[in-house]
């Protein structure tokens, strides 16, 4: 990238002999803009909630959801409610003390106006309220009355309701008494800016995840969400969430579909030099682990010093226990990632507020590194306990570590043959691959193909210099229920690792990676279907960081061309296929000419016809008067002229490329484990429930 000078001229005497510092003169007290009250987070809401798209959106609920939890892990609520309502609002009641109302010494306002209207104000920032919190990673109350177009404050305390109503932060009145009450607690209801976000509508998926996983973190606590919007498509719905068991109840449902190893959920709670150490887990019949790291509440996504603790601990005690029974030989010894495949755990800690440190602003890194002694002392000897008490469950979990390790030898000798012998130490790539002749990955793009067939048209529809096809026959092996050295010995596998050029698994190096866009390219019926998700668990589970860097795409083939005439268009969903023919009719009743040969047919009228090609259309779906208008329904790549090939799904100029992303990783987990996995009844069910989402189904 070329740079840019700036040449800077200076004041007086003609910019001669004057030094640059002179400007200081300029910067005085005039320049520094103090923002006062919550105008700052109007000014810039990134700061404070991370962005104003759809997160930050959600981020409200968040931190008015976190006060509320705050009570009930203080001890002080036992019942949370979370409403949406019409007009984009959404209310949560908390049975907690209620906020304070009295004067405020230092403000002179109410305490109630001052925790809404003041950054930084409220019970965690001194004193005892809350000696342990998951709302400090956020900023309060306050920032999410300051993004809102309106919110009401309302506050039961000694019998008595209060109430403070404000707009985008200002208070529209003062707190006022609006009556009695029974009990104690705190209601805010609140409708987002549109001033500030994009979108206001919220997710309901999200919101049901999140506060599902803070019930599973706040044992015995009550969670209830409904949806009142007045909308079709939703239908009022309501859940509550109250698990008396904490987090060994989010182990068991993390792994309600999968086959369990040991059959009892470990469990283990202490405290210990003033951190609340908490830990369930459990082993499956898996290849993957995962493992939840919560810090007062708050997910850290990236781990810590708790996760490392947990993991240190874990390694060390199943090692001493297989030494001592006799599972291992001398030579060898578990790794961390013999011990934690097929494992699922969630890891908890609670740290007094004023000792809590995370690393870096989004506070998905624990950095406290006493949580890593006290998690490590807490878990290692309670689950050395457990595998003498147990041994059983012990036997359980031994045999699937141990058959980790050895797999684990296997995959690296095969790897080691894969990946040496292949294009890592320059020898040729694999025959079937057609490689483009640029050799800038930013620029050059593979396409995997179905089948030689729509190989052949594909490597001649190309654009020779950044496009590359690799065609693969039949379909692949199914990664989701084959060890690595089982993977590594299939050659349609092996092709693809070696056009690649990036190794695989915990080898991988994206930057090394031969094309920067990956088109998985199938057929638009079933078997494309399948052979799409087979890729897509391949790339999933051994290529992630390629689909974290935006590399992986799908492409959209048409399913049916139409014609009429030299007009030629293409249909790529069966809606698309009615519009295009009512268009093309159309078109055509324009350039009919009126008169004589109009009134003729009109005398002498006759049955049209629609001709086609392949497939009859569907009874009932065609507009009258389509005569001469030709319909192809596609069965697959291989039916596709070079040229239609090109022009539909090859051309960057006119193709649509879909980009597979990861919006919820653990999510994406669970479908691939219930699409692709053993278990016959969750796939089952989760067929049955989206059977009429599917489009384009060949039957």
């Amino acid at each position: 990238m070329a740079k840019k000078t700036v040449k800077i001229k200076t004041a007086g005497n003609g910019g001669k002999g004057e030094s640059v510092n002179n400007h200081s003169n300029n910067y005085t007290a005039k320049d520094i803009y103090v923002l006062e009250g919550l105008e700052p987070v109007r000014k810039r809401p990134g700061m404070y909630i991370g962005s104003t798209g759809v997160d930050g959106l959600h981020h409200l609920i968040w931190e008015v959801f976190d006060n509320s939890l705050d009570e009930a892990m203080a001890g002080y609520a036992k019942n949370i409610l979370v409403t949406l309502l019409p007009g984009n609002k959404v209310r949560v009641v908390d049975d907690g003390r209620g906020i304070p109302v009295e004067t405020h010494k230092q403000t002179k306002k109410s305490a109630l106006e001052t925790v809404m209207t003041t950054l930084h104000a409220g019970g965690k920032f001194g004193g005892e309220s809350y000696k342990v919190s998951g709302g400090l990673h956020g900023v309060g109350v306050s920032v999410v009355n300051a993004l809102s177009k309106s919110l009401i404050a309302e506050v039961c305390r000694d019998g008595e309701r209060w109430q403070q109503e404000y707009e985008r932060g200002n208070p529209k009145s003062k707190v006022k008494k609006t009556g009695s009450c029974k009990g104690t607690g705190t209601a805010i209801t609140f409708e987002p800016d549109s001033e500030i976000f994009r979108d206001i509508r919220f997710n309901w998926d999200t919101i049901l995840e999140h506060l599902r996983q803070q019930a599973y973190l706040t044992a015995g606590v009550r969670i209830q969400i409904r949806d009142e919007r007045e909308k079709e498509e939703h239908l009022h719905k309501s859940y509550a969430f109250c698990f008396e068991s904490g987090i060994k109840s989010y182990v068991k449902f993390l792994n309600r579909s999968q086959k369990n190893k040991n059959e009892s959920i470990f469990y283990a709670s202490k405290e210990t030099n003033g951190i609340f150490v908490e830990v369930a887990l459990q082993y499956i019949d898996d290849l993957t682990a995962r493992e939840l790291a919560f810090a007062n509440n708050i997910y850290n996504q990236e781990g810590g010093s708790h996760l490392t603790g947990f993991r240190t601990a874990l390694t060390r005690v199943l090692n001493d226990y297989a030494r001592k029974n006799g599972y291992l030989k001398d030579k060898d010894g578990l790794t961390g990632e013999d011990v934690r495949e097929g494992l699922t755990a969630v890891i908890a800690v609670k740290i007094v507020n004023s000792q809590l440190q995370f690393e870096g602003q989004t506070k998905s890194k624990l950095g406290n590194p006493e949580a890593r002694g006290a998690v490590e002392s807490v878990f290692g000897e309670a689950f050395s306990a457990f595998l003498e008490e147990n041994p059983s469950e012990a036997r359980a979990i031994l045999e699937k570590v141990i058959l980790a390790l050895e797999a684990r030898k296997a995959a690296k000798a095969a790897k080691d043959t894969v990946l040496r012998k292949g294009v890592l130490d320059g020898l040729t790539l694999p025959g079937k691959l057609a490689d483009c002749q640029s050799r800038k990955a930013e620029e050059s793009e593979i396409f995997i193909v179905e089948g030689d067939s729509a190989g052949g048209s594909a490597k001649q529809a190309r654009d020779r210099r950044t496009q590359a096809i690799l065609p693969l026959r039949g379909k692949i092996l199914n990664v989701e229920r084959a060890r690595l050295d089982k993977m590594l010995a299939s050659k349609e596998i092996k092709a693809l690792i070696i056009a690649l050029g990036a190794a695989i698994a915990e080898e991988l190096d994206v930057s090394k990676i031969r094309y920067h866009k990956i088109v998985i390219m199938t057929d638009a019926d079933v078997d494309g279907a399948h052979i799409r998700t087979l890729l897509l668990t391949l790339f999933y589970r051994y290529y992630l960081p390629v689909i974290e860097m935006g590399y992986l795409y799908i492409a959209q083939p048409p399913l049916y061309r139409i014609s009429k005439g030299k007009d030629v268009r293409y249909a790529y969903l069966e809606d698309e296929k009615e519009k295009i023919i009512k268009e093309l009719v159309k078109i055509a009743e324009a350039k009919t000419k009126k008169g004589k040969e109009e009134k003729e047919e009109n005398e002498n009228p006759e049955v049209q016809e629609i001709e086609t090609e392949g497939e009859n259309p569907p009874a009932g779906g065609l507009p009258a008067g389509g005569r001469g208008v030709s319909i192809q329904r596609y069965k697959g790549l291989g039916e596709m002229n070079a040229e239609q090939l090109w022009e539909t799904t090859m051309d960057p100029g006119k193709r649509v490329l879909k980009q597979v992303t990861i919006e919820d990783a653990a999510e994406a987990s669970k479908t691939f484990d219930i699409l692709m996995g053993d278990e016959v009844a969750p796939r089952k069910l989760f067929i049955q429930t989206h059977a009429r989402a599917v489009q384009n189904l060949d039957i």
